[in-house]
């Protein structure tokens, strides 16, 4: 592995359509400052780079809904953004934005080289444009039917209901989100970052030479290139975002993907004029600290664009994280199913460390997690206060009561002694060895070992019992005990900061370089330790519940917002009903679409034959659980093919609160083939 001389330490750019919540934080920004803080106590050159993302059009959407201007919108989560992670801790040496005017001029000059080099390739297409508002419309606004799900809010690039990828010309009954109309296609020029002529040089950089990244970075990369690359988009016709600094792209700006991670380097050009000795100079190596969502944009994406313009460093390391959930279920900021980082910092007051240490316990590094308010608090009370805290208070409270604080002299070591110092340093390796894999979990629980070594060194020597028949012996016992809670301060640093700038104060030490770590003489004898008071507190039953029902109160109203979210349809004739042959049928074979997530294949006996049918129910049925099951069925619908499968009908389900699907069957058995009226 090569050495560097600097590691420049970047995190994904939150979105700045809302505040931060507990899943950008365990995703990216804590691994991330636990790392930079690490480096930093080894002496290590550093720069963490941080900013706000601010263009793109969920911020115009946003600022349509609320009647302003997007900057208003950005300027408002900016600044919350920015404030929340101040209050946090989270170490960075620049937050920037990507509104300000140096990433404008830093993102023009970018496209324009690779402009001027010929590295894009220049297209017209159609897209979609809205008459009435009299602009094209990027992918979100644009809404209609799902072609897989029906879904009849899916947006042109995605349908948030089954998850699929679309193309906004895949929409069926295609909306203008701006004015309601029926959008018209209209030829428009932009110009494509060519990925496929990139392909064959990724995959010797990565597949070949970046072996070492984690598996689930690895094997999206893999999944990805496998699949085949083709030209994408670096421009789009909006008017928020920066300009494409070109002849006759009036009315275009940069595509955000492009835009946003060259606010990296905006960032640290607004840091230091010495800039380029960190994006270009080779003993600088690059970190990307991200979630599974970004994976394609920092391995691929971004690379290549690095590779076009040629003077610029590639990343080292990509150390994503997956996803965390909630309580059991996805994080989603427009339903407000979130922790959000700025109100659990007005509601837990001195606790930011608690936070840190529960999402760094819990972090979803190789899979997706789940955040409950339970287990925050058993972490809290199991481990914080009963293992950590308790044997820091023990120490300083018997070296206060025995020596009016003041570290007594070691006499002769026992073996025991000695081997639980020496454990000390091998502690310290292993959490060495998992920092630098960035397998902060891991190296959090050999942090914690330490903590119980101490509990237990000093349970076992019961200096309590041992000073009434050998105070020279206690003075050894405590001497250890004292030194082992100075080797915390340093080896809990990275993971808990507010919480180690608390024990130095009653430990009357200094903040130490991580090179001290198991150093068995940290604390001199006749050293004076102050009077401690507890690091950490319980958390009680009542604090949780109140947090589980602001939860319960917002699934509530959520509910109750998607029951009046869906005001009955335009008016039809009876004749349009009357046209729809909707019969009962049994299911008799079913299984599961491969490589989807909600399709199942149906055979249904009709009572007029027996046909196939693709139905959206995998989620929520394995195909087991149906088959023999009576349900109502459209017979009429023309077929269509979904994933290969010429579908002939329509299974007529349910949509829960919840948006589970439930069958719409008769309650008694009936005959096949019985109409529905």
């Amino acid at each position: 592995m090569a050495e560097f001389k600097r590691t420049l330490i970047t995190s994904a750019l939150p979105y700045a359509n809302g505040p931060v919540h507990i899943g950008h934080l365990a995703g990216v920004y804590v691994p991330a400052d636990i790392y930079a803080r690490y480096l930093r106590m080894k002496g290590e050159e550093v720069a963490f780079i941080g900013g706000s993302d601010e263009h793109g059009v969920p911020i115009t959407l946003k600022a349509k809904k609320e009647g302003v201007e997007p900057q208003d919108i950005v300027d408002k989560y900016h600044a919350i953004i920015k404030d929340s992670f101040r209050r946090f801790g989270i170490s960075f040496d620049v937050y920037s934005r990507t509104s300000s005017k140096v990433h404008h001029e830093t993102a023009s000059e970018f496209f324009k080289k690779l402009y001027d080099e010929g590295k894009f390739i220049e297209k017209t297409t159609e897209q979609y444009y809205d008459e009435e508002a009299g602009q094209f419309l990027a992918d979100r606004y644009i809404v209609g039917t799902c072609p897989k799900c029906n879904n009849e809010k899916a947006y042109g690039d995605q349908c948030e209901s089954c998850g699929s990828s679309l193309n906004a010309t895949d929409l069926i009954n295609p909306k203008s989100v701006l004015s309601g109309s029926v959008p018209v296609m209209k030829e428009t020029k932009h110009w494509y970052l060519p990925l496929d002529e990139y392909e064959p040089w990724l995959k010797e950089w990565i597949l070949e030479q970046h072996k070492e990244w984690k598996p689930n970075v690895y094997g999206q990369c893999k999944s990805w290139l496998d699949g085949g690359l083709n030209p994408r988009a670096v421009t789009r016709d909006l008017k928020w975002g920066v300009p494409v600094p070109v002849d006759g792209a009036e009315g275009k700006v940069l595509y955000v993907w492009f835009d946003a991670p060259i606010g990296y380097i905006s960032a640290t050009k607004e840091w230091t004029p010495d800039w380029e000795k960190w994006w270009k100079d080779k003993d600088t190596r690059m970190l990307h600290f991200i979630g599974k969502d970004n994976i394609v944009f920092h391995c691929i994406i971004f690379p290549s664009m690095l590779k076009a313009d040629g003077t610029y460093n590639l990343p080292e390391n990509v150390p994503a994280n997956e996803f965390l959930n909630l309580e059991g279920d996805k994080i989603s900021t427009s339903r407000n199913w979130a922790v959000w980082l700025h109100e659990y910092l007005d509601e837990f007051p001195g606790k930011e460390d608690v936070l840190k240490y529960v999402l760094t316990a819990n972090a979803p590094e190789t899979k997706d997690n789940d955040f409950t308010w339970k287990d925050f608090q058993a972490r809290n009370n199991n481990e914080l206060v009963a293992i950590l805290g308790n044997f820091v208070n023990r120490a300083l409270v018997l070296t206060q009561k025995y020596y009016n604080g003041e570290v007594p002299a070691r006499g002769l070591l026992s073996d025991f002694d000695t081997e639980t110092m020496e454990r000390i340093s091998t502690l310290k390796a292993e959490v060495e060895k998992s920092l630098d894999t960035f397998r902060f979990r891991e190296a959090l629980k050999f942090a914690m070992d330490m903590a119980r070594l101490g509990n237990k060194y000093l349970a076992d020597m019961e200096p309590w019992k041992v000073v009434k028949t050998d105070a020279e012996r206690v003075k050894t016992v405590m001497n250890i005990c004292l030194q082992i809670a100075a080797n915390l301060t340093i080896v809990f640093e990275p993971f808990l900061p507010f919480t180690m700038s608390k024990l130095r104060g009653f430990m009357n030490i200094e903040p130490l370089p991580w090179s001290e770590l198991g150093n068995p003489d940290m604390v001199s004898a006749g050293h004076c330790v102050n009077e401690p008071e507890l690091l950490f507190e319980k958390i009680e039953d009542t604090v949780v519940e109140a947090q589980m029902q602001k939860l319960m109160d917002t699934k509530k109203a959520n509910e109750i917002a998607e029951a009046t979210a869906k005001p009955a349809k335009e008016n039809c004739t009876f004749d349009d009903f009357m046209k729809m042959d909707i019969r009962v049928g049994t299911i008799l074979e079913a299984e599961k679409v491969a490589k989807t997530k909600k399709l199942m294949k149906l055979l249904v006996d009709t009572g007029i034959d027996r046909r196939t049918v693709v139905s959206g129910i995998a989620e929520y049925y394995a195909p087991e659980e149906v088959v023999g099951k009576q349900v109502s069925i459209l017979v009429n619908l023309e077929p269509r093919k979904l994933r290969g499968i010429e579908s002939q009908g329509m299974i007529l389900m349910a949509e829960d609160a919840d948006g589970s699907l439930k069958f719409v069957s008769p309650q008694e058995a009936v005959k096949n083939g019985s109409e529905v009226k």
